[in-house]
């Protein structure tokens, strides 16, 4: 369980941190650059299970390694996409205890009292915000949404649900009963397809949604989807890949055979994928440890995964909260752990993702120095860890990378959302734009500081 304590100690998990194995060995094993067992990961999260609480000497031993396979990995460069988040809805009735994204379906129908708070977005709406931030400069738009029961795959997704006897039974209302639908998942993904523009959108949970009814194939959804314009899809969902855990915070979901499954399925079907991890909940650092093992299985299999991005809780608006099922998120020495275990033990994905949205500046910056070597996106928007009780505003600018990139002596680089095109920014060269998006001039982003959450 994290540091920041939590009621988890009133759950009688399985898989506790518990190991044979001692912190020395793992670490010795961490810097020969030895393939780390799950028992290893747990030495190195918890700095050693022979003692308790984490050992701030240990600790710096673990970041010093973990900062050493960075530089020779990837080297120092620190790269960061500019993008857009646009979520299209935050309808959504799967009840996860860690989120206050979502409003409850119900709230959005057609006769219900508009007092709700939330959003759908149309695709045409979708495709004017895309727009606006193309012009912008923008290289990728991020997509990740609640799960609308009137959100359906397609046209022939449509066809099928509208044609099932039970439909509350595959969570499916049409769109009429909504006061605007969100279309079709191939809709917005064609909407928000503006010159090219490179489409990140549909989790592992979307895809299992766009199937549900059908005896459809991961594959052949994200095949559809593909045809639609999606270029790549965001391994989130993922919370803990360990089903314990998932019976607690999310057990409307869908379970951890299934998210890998997905995976799998958007991989096979062309597309590159990212790989999340959300911890600080009501997890210990063995499930932690089994995480990242199923991720690195999952890489091993398949090779698609271009980034792994740990996702500190942020807990302060959430039902896990506000039911005393966690009193706080994970500690910061938590958080520096976990990135310098993932560069340690992800073996075979190059790149680890910091967080300014969850760390802020100066936190993030330290974890750039503990493993990690790329810095999110500019998002323009961001309504998910906002809503979550995160303060740390939802935009930088290309400037703001430069400035907080350079101050610690590495290089900022401009890349695209698969690392294939990658963009060095010479400090000297002021004014400082993006230049890899289908519209960007190197003209200088919209100067304004980070907008904060509101309260």
């Amino acid at each position: 369980m994290s540091d920041a304590d939590t009621a988890a100690g009133d759950f009688d998990f399985e898989h506790v941190p518990v190991t044979d194995q001692s912190f020395e060995n793992a670490l010795a094993n961490a810097r020969d650059g030895h393939r780390l067992t799950v028992d290893d990961g747990v030495e190195l999260l918890t700095t050693g299970t022979d003692r308790p609480g984490i050992d701030p000497v240990r600790k710096e031993r673990v970041l010093e390694a973990a900062d050493r396979r960075r530089a020779d990995v990837v080297g120092d460069d620190v790269t960061f996409v500019v993008n857009l988040n646009n979520n299209v809805t935050t309808a959504c009735d799967t009840g996860c205890l860690f989120c206050n994204f979502k409003d409850r379906a119900s709230a959005f129908e057609a006769d219900a009292p508009d007092d709700h708070g939330g959003f759908t977005k149309t695709p045409a709406e979708s495709r004017r915000a895309v727009e606006a931030a193309v012009d912008r400069g923008i290289s990728e738009v991020c997509s990740v949404s609640g799960l609308h029961p009137a959100f359906a795959l397609d046209a022939d997704h449509r066809e099928l649900l509208d044609a099932v006897e039970d439909p509350e039974r595959v969570n499916y209302r049409p769109p009429e009963a909504y006061t605007t639908s969100p279309g079709t998942y191939a809709e917005q993904i064609r909407a928000m397809s503006v010159d090219g523009v490179h489409v990140h959108s549909v989790t592992p949970e979307e895809a299992y949604h766009a199937r549900r009814g059908t005896d459809w194939s991961y594959e052949s959804i994200y095949r559809r989807l593909r045809g639609a314009g999606l270029d790549s899809a965001p391994g989130t969902a993922a919370e803990i890949l360990v089903d314990e855990v998932r019976e607690v915070i999310c057990p409307a979901k869908m379970d951890t055979g299934e998210w890998l499954d997905a995976m799998e399925g958007a991989m096979a079907a062309g597309l590159p994928v990212t790989a999340t991890m959300m911890y600080g909940h009501v997890e210990n650092e063995m499930h932690r440890a089994m995480h990242l093992k199923r991720v690195r299985d999952l890489q091993d299999r398949t090779g698609g995964i271009t980034e792994f991005v740990p996702l500190s809780f942020v807990h302060q608006r959430t039902p896990l909260y506000d039911r005393g099922l966690v009193s706080g998120g994970a500690t910061d020495a938590e958080d520096e752990l976990m990135i310098a275990v993932s560069r340690l033990f992800l073996d075979n994905i190059e790149n680890i993702q910091t967080s300014w949205v969850k760390f802020g500046d100066e936190k993030s910056l330290k974890t750039l120095s503990c493993g990690a070597n790329d810095f999110m996106g500019t998002l323009l928007s961001e309504e998910i860890t906002k809503r979550a009780g995160g303060d740390y505003g939802e935009f930088r600018s290309v400037a703001d990378y430069v400035d907080m990139v350079t101050a610690i002596g590495r290089r900022p680089v401009e890349r695209s959302t698969d690392y294939e095109r990658r963009r060095p920014i010479d400090p000297d060269d002021a004014p400082y734009g993006p230049r890899l998006g289908p519209r960007a001039d190197g003209t200088p982003m919209l100067d304004r500081s980070p907008t904060p959450a509101d309260d």
